[in-house]
């Protein structure tokens, strides 16, 4: 009778608690962007909203629900891939807070350079300059367009911030989970 070491199954629980860490990260960035939307005085959601309008999403209510949801799931995968790239990459597994927060702030540097710059260079920024500059859809579109009007170089560098805020969230709370073995139960006979 053989029985499997609980501590083999442990680098396993990267995955899980890599993609919980970035679910719960997600949610904290998308507070601080409303928190932006307040401080700049834009509508709440004005961010998750130009998500959804370079989607083709056009109603005041759909498009920024669409945006956030985007956001969240989005968070949440590239936790789950950081996760599974942890079970075989050891050097970035975030096996302590202090560890996972350096690797974390890696990660985010990179989600910001892979992914958040070409998909604002080439698909979002072209779609809201057509709106501000040509005929929109409606007003809700218009006021996000023109909200977004020459601030792309902010936004851009801006956003660069909050990766890594997001990188350091999500590479703290896994290294924690990792540390104190949370979901980890050993098996008893």
């Amino acid at each position: 009778m053989t029985f499997s070491n609980p501590q083999n199954q442990i680098p396993k629980m990267f995955i899980v608690y890599c993609t919980l860490a970035g679910f719960i990260a997600a949610w904290g960035i998308s507070g601080l962007l409303v928190i932006i939307d307040f401080i700049s005085q834009t509508p709440p959601g004005s961010f998750f909203g130009a998500i959804g309008v370079s989607l083709g999403y056009y109603d005041p209510i759909t498009a920024p629900l669409v945006g956030f949801a985007l956001h969240i799931l989005t968070g949440t995968i590239a936790g789950n891939i950081f996760g599974q790239v942890s079970l075989f990459w050891k050097r970035i597994s975030p096996y302590n807070p202090k560890h996972g927060l350096k690797t974390g702030m890696i990660l985010g540097a990179v989600l910001w350079a892979v992914l958040f710059v070409p998909v604002a260079v080439v698909a979002i920024q072209p779609m809201l300059n057509s709106f501000s500059t040509g005929t929109t859809p409606n007003q809700y579109v218009y006021s996000i367009a023109s909200n977004f009007d020459d601030l792309f170089g902010i936004i851009i560098f801006g956003s660069l911030i909050f990766h890594l805020i997001y990188g350091a969230l999500l590479g703290f709370m896994a290294g924690k989970m990792m540390e104190i073995k949370a979901f980890s139960f050993p098996k008893t006979v």
